[in-house]
């Protein structure tokens, strides 16, 4: 119950795990990349008046626990994340520097779910996500 926000006439306590890959799942998302690309997805959804309340780059998708507020759609606002990002990445760290049409860095959908009861559970899922992905390649080279 301390997590419950307030707009001018709703109080309101959305939360969702959100993961989206890159197209091709390219694994790009190291490097110089990965270190900047989180704090622009925070302020990103900060002017959506959303919040960012755990996240993790991996190598080649994107894992958030985010907070939105009722009066956004969930794909408003990913959608506006992914968009506004690979316009910043075109013009990075691809040099370009008008706008990109035509190329895209994000795959096109992403995946939702709700997170009531178990916030803490899906907490922890984001924060092992990367050790239980080794694990599993590990796991892989032997077979």
């Amino acid at each position: 119950m301390n997590d419950i926000q307030c707009l001018s006439h709703t109080k309101w306590d959305c939360k969702f795990h959100v993961v989206w890959i890159p197209k091709c799942r390219r694994k790009i998302l190291y490097g110089q990349l990965r270190k900047n690309l989180g704090g622009i997805l925070h302020e990103l959804a900060r002017q959506k008046e959303s919040r960012v309340l755990e996240g993790h780059l991996q190598s080649d998708h994107v894992h958030m626990l985010i907070s939105i507020p009722p009066k956004y759609a969930v794909s408003q606002v990913v959608g506006y994340m992914k968009g506004k990002s690979a316009i910043h990445i075109a013009r990075t760290y691809l040099g370009q520097k008008k706008n990109h049409c035509g190329m895209s860095f994000w795959a096109r959908g992403y995946f939702v779910s709700t997170v009531g009861t178990d916030e803490e559970v899906v907490r922890e899922y984001i924060r092992n996500q990367e050790k239980e992905d080794q694990r599993l390649e590990q796991l892989n080279l032997f077979k």
